[in-house]
Formats: structure tokens, sequence, C-alpha cells
């Protein structure tokens, strides 16, 4: 008969009963049975002074004492780690707290130093599969977990104990302040499978190296949370998909890039839709800075805003040259096409400013009302953020204005439009199989409609690339060159 039993401790080795408190004791220990159970843990003062404190969790014979049963098994987890805190967000105008815990800790805190945080959850398993491997070739990743007994000439395998470090995520983290005395503590069982474990295995050494090359404990987390937070069988789709979305993106910045480049005049632009097109990407940019997003994710999007802020340069005619250290720049003068083309993107600009300016302010004001922030700075780029989010799609249509005027399509990327409409299908497919409130759902299709009507102007409005147009522009590398017969 089995007894599993949970030790806590502020060493990482231990004597035998030597400075140790019983948190959990399971008599009858079922390995088949699951089961999740809550208990009040003491917290000593070293921990409350930042500092660490171990679970030891035992799998011994009922009866005996862990340290005298030689069959038992062991293993140890840390219940605090370390991470910089969440700043306390307040509502800006009447300066009223979310949490209402406003203690001296603050002050250290606010040096964004990290201090230690109470993990809520202790997921443990045990291997119940039986196997057989060679023992010339026992797996590396399974090795270090087993654990064998000689009794006489019989050599005894031992179950299996593991834990489950994915599932201790940033969300079930507790800041511990010097005050606290006891804290909480899920401790949740269930088998494991052979194969799984040896899945998870990998995932928590994966997940350990991205932290040692100075991930954060946010942005492990954001990884843990595509194992632990999905089905399996989805988690593959998702990376079926999610490669196809990588290549995507890939193919739309090098036609984009490779567009823009040699571009050499602006006739048919809209100048106003790409200075847009780079504020809204530097802005969400700002916001995921902002909310410490996974580096995963800022990465890309800093590319693309630093790609966009290039294409602002192109369009501006912006040249930057250097006096000692100070810059001056110099913008080129468009001619009379180009002249054209800007007065229907003005026309465009304004007939839209009628509906944005009065939603965006609004939108503004009432965030500002009723919803709480970390700071000024933060309230801006959240306004900024939403109203590119909610009313982002309106500035595409200075361009598709701008088509109309100029009865032609000829002047667009539509390579990477392309690209980028694959994408947006892509996100549209994941907005109705996971669970997304129905106003998501709709910002994701609203895009689609915009991309649908370029389309029909590109039905239109044919081009053929392969003639020289009337700005002498040609869109093939040998354009039809039209001989007189002769007769």
């Amino acid at each position: 008969m089995h007894r599993l039993s949970v030790y806590t401790t502020t060493r990482s080795n231990i004597g035998a009963e030597s400075n140790i408190d019983l948190v959990l004791n399971v008599e009858d220990f079922d390995l088949e049975s699951k089961f999740e159970r809550t208990v009040n843990v003491s917290v000593p003062k070293k921990t409350r002074n930042n500092g660490t404190l171990y679970a030891y969790i035992f799998l011994h014979h009922a009866g005996i004492l862990p340290w005298h049963d030689g069959k038992q098994v062991h293993i140890v987890s840390p219940l605090t780690t370390y991470m910089v805190p969440k700043p306390e967000e307040i509502n800006l105008l009447t300066g009223e707290s979310a949490t209402q815990q406003i203690e001296a800790e603050k002050q250290t805190n606010a040096l964004d130093e990290p201090v230690s945080h109470w993990r809520s959850r202790l997921t443990l398993n045990v291997m119940v599969d039986d196997f057989v491997f060679d023992g010339a070739s026992l797996p590396a990743d399974v090795q270090r977990y087993m654990k064998m007994v000689q009794l006489g000439k019989t050599v005894h395998y031992l179950p299996i104990l593991f834990i489950d470090q994915l599932s201790n995520r940033v969300k079930d983290l507790m800041i511990i302040n010097r005050s606290t005395t006891e804290l909480p503590l899920t401790v949740s069982y269930d088998k494991i499978s052979l194969g799984k474990l040896r899945f998870w295995i990998h995932m928590q050494d994966a997940v350990y190296s991205l932290q040692q090359f100075g991930f954060s404990e946010k942005d492990a987390d954001d990884v843990k949370g595509i194992f632990v937070d999905t089905n399996l069988y989805f988690l593959a789709l998702t990376f079926f998909v999610a490669a196809f979305h990588l290549l995507f993106d890939f193919l739309a910045f090098k036609n984009d890039i490779s567009f823009w480049k040699k571009k050499k005049s602006m006739i048919g632009m809209s100048t106003k839709a790409v200075l847009w097109r780079c504020f809204s990407t530097v802005v969400i940019f700002l916001f995921l800075l902002d909310e410490q997003t996974s580096l995963l994710v800022l990465i890309p999007a800093g590319i693309g805003a630093v790609i966009e802020l290039w294409k602002v340069k192109k369009a501006l005619k912006m040249t930057v040259k250097w006096r000692g250290i100070r810059p001056t720049f110099q913008f080129g003068k468009y001619n009379e096409s180009e002249k054209k083309t800007e007065e229907y993107d003005t026309q465009a600009m304004k007939y839209l400013s009628y509906l944005l300016y009065p939603l965006c302010i609004g939108g503004a004001v009432y965030s500002l009302m009723n919803v709480k922030y970390k700071s000024w700075y933060s309230w801006l780029v959240n306004s900024f953020v939403n109203g590119v989010y909610a009313f982002g799609f309106l500035f595409m249509l200075p361009q598709l204005f701008v088509n109309y005027k100029m009865k032609s399509v000829a002047h667009l990327p539509w390579k990477a439009f392309t690209y980028k409409a694959f994408n947006t299908f892509i996100d549209d497919i994941f907005a109705f199989i996971i669970t997304m409130p129905t106003s998501h759902r709709l910002a994701c299709f609203r895009d689609d409609v915009v991309f649908l009507v370029y389309l029909y102007q590109r039905w239109l409005y044919p081009v053929d690339k392969s003639r020289m147009n009337e700005y002498g522009e040609c869109y093939d590398e040998k354009p039809k060159i039209l001989k007189k017969k002769l007769t």
C-alpha cells in the first residue's frame, strides 16, 4: 500500500526530519485514481524576505517514514519563483486603485526588481505503464527519472514520479508579502502514460532552454500555454496552419519590400493610407511592448514596424542628410500626375474624418472614465491601439477612392496583397474554431470585405502589365513592343 507525503522546507537538501513541515498526507494512495486537494502552507520568515520554499514529494510505503523506506521515490520542486511584479493599475481620473493593496513593498517593487512569487498549483504524475527497454539503450529522458533497488539478485524498478512544470502558469502566481503567513496550495494528481511522459519531459527541457537564453517568465508562460491550454490534435493542426501563416508572412514581406524598392512614383497610391499603416503598426508594436508580450510575437511586430517606416520614407520621397550630429530632412517634389492623386487622397480623408474623429475621441474618453491603467502612457497607447483595432479598416478606404477616381489599380502591390489576404483568411478560420467574442469575429471579416472590393476593382479596371501605361511605367521585365507593319 502506497502513501503520498508532501513536505515543505527552505533547504534544497534535507536530512531526516530536519526543518521540514508536513503539508499533505494521502493514506492508501491509489496510482490509478486522480485527485485534487487544496491545503494551507505556512510561509517561513526566510521565504517572506524574498527567499525560496521547496516542496519534497515522497511516494513510500504506508506505516514507514519516507527516509526509513528503502523503496521510496521522491522529487523536489520549488514553490516560489522570481519575477518582476506587474505594476498596479489605477483609474487615471479618480486615482482609485484596482487592488487596494498599497503596502511598503510597493516601494521596492517600483524599482522593477524581481521578487518572490508563490506557485499556487502543484501537479503530480506517476507513470503507470508497463514497459520494456534494452538496458544498454535506455532513453536518457526516462533514465534520469528512474530509480532502481536491488533485493538479492533481483533489480526492482520503482514508480516514476514526475512534476508537471508546464502547468505552473503566470496567472496562478501570487506575490509574497512580508505580512503573509499562510498561502493556499492546490495539489493535483493524475496518472501519465509513457509516451506523454517523454513528450512532456522534452517540452519542459525546451522551456528551460528558452529561459537560459534570456526569455522571461512571461515568455516561457506563453510557450507553456501552447501545450497546456490546447488539445493535442488541435495543437498539431495549429502547428500546420502556423507554418503556412509564417510562410505567407515571409512572402508578403518579401514582395512588399521588392515592390517599394522599385517604386519611383506615387501615382495611384494613397499616401494617407501608407502613413496610417505605419502609424498603426508602430502603435501595435508599442502596445505589445507595454504589455510585455512574448518575444515570439514582439520581434515580428518590430520588423513590420521598421518596414512600414521605410515605406513612409519612400512615399514622402524623404532624404536624410547629416550635418555633424544633427540630421536634416529633405522632401522631394510631386509631379502633376502625383499631385492629382494627392488631391483624390485628401478628398477621401476629408469625407472619412467626419466619421472617424468622433468615434476615436468618444472611445478614448470612455476608456479614460471606465478602465484602469498603469500610467498615462499606458492609457494613451491603449486608446490608440483600440482605435487601430476598431476603426483601422476605414483607412483602407482612401485607396479604394483613389482607384475609383483614376479608374486604375495598376499601381498596387498585388502579390503582397494576396499573401496578406491568405493570412487574413487563416485568421478568420481560427476566429470561428476558437471561442471568441462576436465583435472579434466581425473584426476578422471586415478586412475581407475591403479586400473583395479591391478584387472587384481589379476586375473592373483590367491591366495589361506587358505594356507601358500613360505614365511611361511598365510592370513586366519584357514589355511588348508594337511594331508597325511594313506594307
